[in-house]
């Protein structure tokens, strides 16, 4: 049976899992939003197998989360997981983080029409995609400044869930009776399982060789930190 880990580092929380097809053998997460992946990542890989009973060896393949996220966080995940698959020779796959989050929201959420992922960005700034009520994508993942007709069109529609770490500085300006917030909904390695599986079963690998995440807006050297990205 396949054994897979799982690697997700694109915003503050640090998440780690062991899995085969029929759930997660063993997780370890922080969820202390204080940015440790450097620190943490290696220790929670190593104690998330050794609770598993597995050795490196046993591992078919690495599922890592692209982003859209912070760029140091991703950098972090993105090269632990590729240095892994190099030494160990088994494949690659990497998930859309706001697709893994709205996955972690649907096991939680009930009576919702459209799922709303957000990643803190800078300032009012988020990274977002619209997921309806069966996770299919309805709205490609953007990088945009929140205002008072943000997600207006879809509003109009139905119960709409924002969760996430950019979720919580939109609820004064977001001010719709459809608008629903939940602030304990963050990325973690459970959202990835149903499509990594997916992609594993299709062989959907990426190349080790190539492979980048997906910062989706470029990293600007020398400018000042600003919340929600490093």
């Amino acid at each position: 049976m396949s054994h897979i880990l799982f690697i997700e580092t694109a915003t503050r929380v640090c998440s780690v899992g062991i899995a085969n097809k029929e759930g997660m053998l063993s997780m370890k997460e922080d969820k202390s939003m204080q940015y440790s992946h450097s620190s943490l990542l290696t220790s929670f890989i190593e104690e998330t197998m050794q609770t598993a009973g597995l050795g490196m060896s046993a591992l078919d393949g690495v599922v890592v989360s692209m982003g859209p996220g912070s760029y140091t966080g991703l950098r972090i995940g993105v090269s632990a997981a590729k240095g892994l698959c190099y030494a160990l020779d088994i494949p690659l796959i990497a998930i859309n983080t706001l697709e893994s989050l709205a996955n972690t929201a649907n096991t939680v959420l009930d009576g919702v029409d459209y799922f709303v992922p957000m990643i803190d960005a800078r300032r009012m700034e988020v990274y977002s995609a619209i997921f309806d009520s069966n996770l299919h994508q309805v709205r490609e993942t953007m990088a945009e400044i929140i205002d008072e007709n943000s997600f207006a069109e879809v509003l109009e529609k139905g119960r709409v869930a924002f969760f996430g770490d950019g979720a919580d500085k939109c609820k004064a300006t977001l001010n719709h009776p459809n608008a629903l917030f939940f602030d304990d909904i963050v990325p973690s390695v459970t959202g990835m399982l149903q499509p990594a599986w997916q992609k594993l079963s299709r062989k959907q690998f990426e190349n080790l060789a190539y492979f980048e995440p997906y910062y989706l807006k470029d990293f600007v050297a020398g400018k000042p930190k600003v919340k929600g990205l490093h």
